[in-house]
């Protein structure tokens, strides 16, 4: 069975999420093999994660390199294994710095590359969701392997556990590689939340919430269900919230076994980026909202008086 090599993205020291999509997906093409490009002492920890999704293989290219120089040692590994195994496909976690990844290695290879890709089929056919998922589209690279790019949250991580032999991977860059350099890493501060792309409730406000200050009322209903908070690209625009949460086309994307949408009208952009949720509950003042469309339950009333009774009854199912 021919290699399905997938570019592993590590977050907080952990195997991400959408690399476990990733995983799942390549499964499908043939047997997976994990390349993790890191710096010295990352892989080790990753290697029984990679194993319970179905990597049969992990390449290990650890160096001072890797943290040195931005996407460029990555795209420089997978194009050196890519010459050497003949893979039949590469998948890589759509994050921004996964995009460039690909696009990098497109071009060394030059080999075609399809990105955001929602679903692939056994024969490389991928299907990626267009016009703020209105849309769905079946693709297939033409020059080249499949080389792809996997969108966070689109698809559903199985195990397949397995053991994995670990390569070691030499990090090899030429001058073109090495002209621009990470000085410095400013590391996020971290809140209690899970991360939203991976977070199992979702809790989001849109402009409905009023301002910056009533934006507490959604944190709290999150707080309490454990879940992360989105906002909506009005809520983000006007203020209320930090632009790194937004969720839709143009921010992220989630697929929470729970999603509660707090004042969203439900702009097809909005939905773009939530629509997979596998439960939608909705409050919306208006009627007509296009919110209420999606939405598997929907209240209407005004969010203010909806989510505080809301809260009110749930602590009192936590305490009896």
């Amino acid at each position: 069975m021919a290699e399905v090599l997938v570019l592993v993205k590590v977050a907080g020291g952990a195997v991400s999420k959408p690399t476990l999509e990733a995983l799942t997906l390549a499964r499908r093409l043939g047997e997976p093999s994990a390349v993790v490009v890191e710096a010295p002492g990352t892989a080790q920890s990753l290697v029984e994660r990679l194993g319970e999704y179905g990597a049969a293989k992990v390449y290990v290219a650890e160096s001072e390199d890797a943290a040195k120089y931005l996407v460029t040692p990555k795209a420089a590994v997978l194009a050196s294994l890519v010459r050497q195994v003949s893979p039949a496909a590469v998948l890589i976690p759509s994050t921004q710095e996964g995009r460039e990844v690909a696009a990098r290695l497109a071009v060394r290879l030059d080999n075609g590359v399809l990105v955001d890709v929602v679903d692939l089929a056994e024969d490389g056919t991928a299907s990626q969701s267009i016009f703020a998922g209105s849309v769905t589209v079946k693709s297939r690279v033409t020059r080249g392997i499949p080389l792809v790019t996997v969108r966070p949250s689109s698809v559903t991580p199985t195990p397949a556990p397995t053991t994995p032999t670990v390569t070691p991977v030499e990090v090899s860059l030429g001058p073109a590689d090495t002209l621009a350099t990470v000085t410095e890493r400013v590391a996020e501060a971290k809140s209690a939340r899970p991360e939203l792309t991976e977070a199992s409730v979702v809790v989001a406000g849109g402009r409905g919430v009023g301002s910056a200050e009533k934006f507490a009322l959604v944190e709290e209903l999150a707080d309490l269900l454990g879940g992360a908070v989105g906002a909506s690209r009005a809520a983000t625009d006007s203020g209320f919230y930090p632009h790194r949460f937004q969720i839709g086309q143009t921010g992220k994307t989630v697929s929470p076994q729970l999603y509660i949408a707090l004042g969203i009208s439900g702009a097809i952009q909005h939905r773009a980026g939530m629509q997979t949720s596998k439960t939608i509950v909705a409050v919306n003042k208006d009627p007509e909202a296009p919110i209420f469309e999606l939405a598997d339950f929907g209240i209407v009333g005004d969010l203010h008086t909806v989510v505080p009774q809301a809260i009110e009854e749930i602590r009192k199912r936590k305490a009896s």
